[in-house]
């Protein structure tokens, strides 16, 4: 990988690794409708413009029933639930489960006929990374220092996370990337301005949370897709999707480095085994 490679790849890894930080540190003054809003708003406001200046919003619209299905179940279902969740759990733990997405993709794909999840290496990775998961829910819950009800909402919007991937990628393979995601964010925001209103505080959010809020919106929401699309084009999506365990490793340490976040005994048994198992179950052998 070439010096831009590893460059794009940190810093991708970074972008999406800091939004369990940053959600952390909102919800403890305003609603989870509200940052959902205020996020997803301010990717609107990026990437509308640009890919209707360039055509590809137009372009990507005879795709409207496949976007909209996507835009529920990447964005409208789970950063409601990811938000919500954050109040009874800490980033780190947050970040680990939306890690099992791989998980999910591939049984998914088994579903639709994709029979190379049977092998054996993929196979293991799945064994490996649910006993990953099994100890990090069964001790986190069982211990009570996390909410299971939380962890199911983290779970859930992981899953919500590969239909929604995995449906958009196979019904909408050659529309544009940016003006996709620009579309759901601009939905998104739609749907929850009412109960952003709604939900509005009684005095104005302290200057960190205001400053989480936007570095929400302009970083993770938003640079984080333009750095990913650099890349993919660099370094192949196959390697590209490698940034998913960098994310996790950067929500677990900047959870534990700057909001001092515990390093809990199923945090401490369940990462790297999630953290593997996700490896090799969301990679296909050669000669597939």
């Amino acid at each position: 990988m070439s010096k831009k490679g590893w460059f794009l790849f940190f810093f991708t890894g970074l972008a999406w690794g800091i939004p369990y930080l940053l959600i952390r540190v909102a919800v403890k003054e305003v609603d989870a409708t509200i940052v959902v809003f205020i996020r997803t708003a301010i990717g609107a406001l990026i990437f509308i413009p640009i890919t209707w200046k360039s055509g590809a919003l137009k372009a990507s619209l005879k795709y409207w029933k496949w976007i909209l299905f996507y835009t529920f179940g990447e964005m409208v279902g789970p950063f409601w639930l990811i938000t919500s969740a954050e109040k009874h759990v800490t980033s780190g733990l947050a970040g680990l489960l939306i890690a099992t997405t791989p998980f999910w993709s591939a049984i998914q794909a088994s579903i639709q006929g994709d029979k190379s999840v049977w092998h054996h290496r993929r196979l293991l990775g799945m064994i490996i990374g649910f006993f990953g998961i099994f100890l990090v829910v069964g001790i986190e819950s069982l211990k009570g220092k996390q909410s299971a009800v939380a962890i199911g909402m983290l779970i859930l919007a992981a899953m919500g996370y590969s239909i929604a991937m995995m449906t958009i990628s196979r019904k909408a393979s050659d529309a544009d990337g940016k003006a996709i995601n620009g579309l759901a964010m601009a939905l998104t925001s739609i749907i929850y301005l009412p109960f952003a209103l709604a939900h509005l505080p009684n005095h104005a959010p302290s200057t960190k949370v205001t400053l989480a809020l936007l570095t929400l919106g302009l970083i993770p929401t938003a640079l984080a897709f333009f750095l990913f699309f650099i890349l993919i084009a660099e370094i192949g999506a196959a390697r590209g999707a490698l940034v998913t365990y960098l994310n996790t490793a950067f929500a677990v340490i900047l959870g534990i480095l700057i909001l001092g976040e515990p390093v809990t005994l199923g945090i401490k048994l369940g990462l790297p085994l999630v953290l593997i198992g996700s490896y090799f179950a969301s990679h296909k052998p050669i000669n597939q």
